[in-house]
């Protein structure tokens, strides 16, 4: 590496501010990692525009003054004072609300594309970003402008100001960003928001709209410490979503956290539509690029549905994301035919997860999974094992502290030849040599290398990878964090 390496000057230069807006604009020039292929459209990089990216910042430095995302207090008072002076905008449009552990992003990107398919202008707030705070708010299935999210922030900054001088805490990050995700889709306006919770459900800033669906992908055991520590604990927290008369489209739930569900859905009167008996997956088969599913959905099945996502977890989050669309229009209920199928296929094969089992790289290959907790970390292990024959796969892991990552190494120990442990930018990582010492404690000291800075790990497990030759079939998968993984992906050049 150089010595003025311009990663580390990015590194330094980012150690003040949120982890969510610690975005890496570049990798090392040294890196001989470089990924290939265009960048993908709906992850996008800094503005070109000098005066345009330092707007942005701008606006991401104030964002950055905020609690962060990790910092919570239990309450929607504030974003509620928020839409109400705004005149709840939330209320100008229908919704679809998502909540669960693991799957959230790619139901929500599901569903918007099976939306926008069928000609309705889409909004999508979701989750933590990639690479760019603007991902997380969509419009008809691309993330806004740079400019369109500056101006929001601005339209709404006064409003903000007046609730956070009447309220005992201000705003959060959070609380902000959903703020602008609702009025955005206002402004749009759009015909549905398909919109995906921060953290638990009940108290979730993006808890104040009453969405038509609830959608409730598989629960397990995340931020414990938050919303409680059994799965049945976590979906009361999470069932928060649930309103009156609404639909409720379950995934497989643990047994504690599914009598939850429904005891909620019975409580308020809504109707329940759950996997594995009101719709699920019927087959699936590995297809290159993908999967080919058939569903059957509230309105009868759905054949030859092309996915070109990897992994049994996404052909399940496929059939909730189609039971959620056709509750949306009334499959099953008011009307009895299910939706065109040619439009249904289409949708599906235009679907992408940024950062999910997401490759950005050939010969070696590396793929890039945001799994950071250990009931995602077995869901990747499972469908890194079905869509890629690797001969030797190496692990590259950087984690938060706060997550259970001695489970999440144990799900991917059978599959990792060896592992390199490393760091990410934010100050919420695990710091480098804890990490390492409990890798050694699951993969003994031989299968552990160590190394601080990402570029450095990323160049060491392709090495790795390439120990047995080029045409060997050595892998590489970077994860354990949604911020490593969107690291990652710059420094590989996509983005």
């Amino acid at each position: 590496m150089t010595d003025s390496d311009p990663f580390d000057e990015i590194i330094e230069a980012e150690t003040d501010r949120d982890p969510d807006l610690a975005v890496i604009e570049a990798g090392s020039r040294t890196l001989r990692t470089q990924g290939t292929g265009a960048p993908q459209a709906d992850v996008p990089g800094r503005p070109e525009d000098p005066a345009l990216d330092k707007a942005l910042r701008e606006v991401e430095a104030d964002l950055a003054t905020r609690w962060g995302e990790t910092k919570l207090e239990p309450s929607v008072s504030r974003i509620a004072a928020l839409m109400d002076v705004l005149g709840d905008p939330q209320r100008s449009y229908p919704s679809i609300h998502i909540t669960g552990t693991n799957g959230k992003t790619s139901t929500a990107r599901m569903i918007e594309a099976l939306l926008g398919a069928f000609e309705l202008r889409t909004g999508r707030y979701t989750s933590p970003h990639v690479q760019s705070i603007t991902e997380r708010i969509s419009l008809d299935g691309a993330p806004i402008s740079a400019e369109r999210f500056i101006e929001t922030y601005n339209d709404i900054k006064p409003y903000i100001d007046m609730v956070d001088a009447q309220q005992e805490f201000r705003l959060s990050f959070f609380e902000v960003l959903t703020g602008m995700a609702y009025a955005a889709f206002a402004d749009a306006p759009v015909d549905v928001a398909v919109v995906e919770v921060g953290m638990g459900g009940s108290w979730d800033a993006t808890n104040v709209i009453d969405a038509d669906v609830a959608v409730v992908t598989p629960i397990d055991l995340d931020h414990t410490d938050r919303l409680g520590g059994t799965t049945g604990e976590i979906a009361t927290e999470k069932a928060g979503i649930i309103k009156q008369d609404a639909t409720v489209i379950l995934a497989q739930q643990p047994v504690d956290a599914a009598q939850v569900l429904l005891k909620k859905a019975v409580e308020v009167d809504a109707t329940v539509a759950r996997e594995g008996l009101e719709f699920g997956v019927v087959s699936r088969s590995v297809a290159v690029g993908g999967q080919l599913v058939n569903l059957r959905g509230l309105g009868g099945e759905y054949e030859e549905i092309y996915l070109p996502l990897h992994g049994p977890y996404q052909a399940h989050n496929a059939a909730v994301a189609l039971a959620a669309v056709e509750a949306f229009f009334g499959v099953g209920a008011q009307r009895p035919d299910p939706l065109a199928i040619d439009t249904v296929r289409k949708a599906f094969a235009s679907v992408t997860s940024p950062g999910r089992l997401e490759v950005v790289r050939r010969s070696p290959t590396v793929v890039l999974d945001a799994a950071h907790n250990p009931a995602g970390a077995r869901a990747t292990a499972e469908a890194v094992a079905e869509a890629f024959d690797f001969s030797r796969l190496i692990g590259v892991v950087g984690a938060s502290g706060d997550k259970n990552v001695r489970g999440l190494l144990e799900a991917f120990e059978p599959m990792f030849a060896e592992v390199v442990v490393t760091q990410n930018s934010s100050h919420r990582a695990m710091d480098v040599d804890e990490l390492a010492g409990i890798a050694v404690e699951v993969f003994g000291d031989e299968r552990v290398q160590v190394e601080p800075r990402l570029p450095d790990a990323l160049e060491a497990a392709i090495t790795l990878a390439e120990e047995d030759g080029e045409f060997a079939g050595g892998g590489v998968l970077v994860t354990g964090s949604v911020i490593t993984v969107g690291e990652a992906r710059l420094l590989l050049g996509r983005g």
